[in-house]
């Protein structure tokens, strides 16, 4: 079996985001007099919802009706916590996980295409790809499928079926690299094998059906991730 394309998460996978992610959430919160505030505890429970309008919209499901935003108020929130995440990406909240940019760059070299297939926003996207690589988002993966491309997210196969769709490649033919339960279970939903490094948010949670699990993307851990490939399908 050959593999000629990798397929990234971005949230967790990438980069350690969720932490700024959350942050964001609770600056624009207070920013709107709101009285609500995320802690990691609610936030790991947020997580298992994709995308982030889709969270506001399942916390809001929990409080009372008449402390409960109009849609198009949660759109505007979101869009604004969406301003507030690219500055504190763009002002160095975070970088990429060990051994991304050198697996990228390995990739590369060996003539395989770098798709993306995230449930975040493309603005997201360009300014995580601008900060950590110099350069945008579409100078560094060949595709990018992102979360406002798709009505159904992770883990729906969605967002990965468009991603092998703009690849013009089948599943048996790309790997995909995800760090939760919910991108697991979408990735193998659409046909791909999946290598599993978790994330601050994701430890503990349950990977069965992956590929291989890593603790990270370093050279070292290279070899596994190479068997995991040959075993995937």
């Amino acid at each position: 079996m050959t593999i000629k394309a990798l397929i990234f998460d971005l949230d967790g996978t990438l980069a350690e985001t969720e932490e700024t992610h959350r942050a964001a959430f609770n600056a624009t919160f207070a920013a709107h007099g709101l009285d609500w505030h995320w802690s990691r505890e609610d936030y790991a429970v947020l997580l298992k919802t994709g995308g982030g309008k889709e969270r506001l919209r399942a916390f809001q499901a929990g409080l009372p009706e008449a402390a409960r935003l109009p849609e198009a108020d949660l759109v505007r929130l979101h869009a604004e916590k969406t301003e507030t995440f690219g500055r504190m990406i763009a002002e160095g909240a975070v970088g990429l996980r060990p051994g991304v940019e050198d697996l990228i760059l390995h990739a590369r070299e060996a003539e395989m295409a770098i798709a993306m297939a995230t449930t975040t926003s493309r603005p997201n996207v360009e300014v995580l790809a601008r900060t950590c690589w110099g350069r945008p988002a579409d100078r560094v993966f060949d595709v990018i499928a992102s979360g406002d491309e798709v009505e159904r997210k992770k883990p729906d196969p969605a967002i990965y079926r468009l991603a092998l769709d703009r690849l013009g490649m089948p599943p048996r033919e790309c790997l995909a690299f995800e760090d939760s339960h919910i991108g697991l279970q979408s990735a193998r939903a659409a046909g791909l094998g999946v290598v599993i490094t978790p994330s601050t948010y994701t430890e503990g949670e349950d990977f069965t059906g992956a590929a291989h699990c890593a603790p990270t993307l370093e050279q070292r851990n290279w070899p596994l991730i190479l068997k995991a490939m040959l075993l995937s399908y």
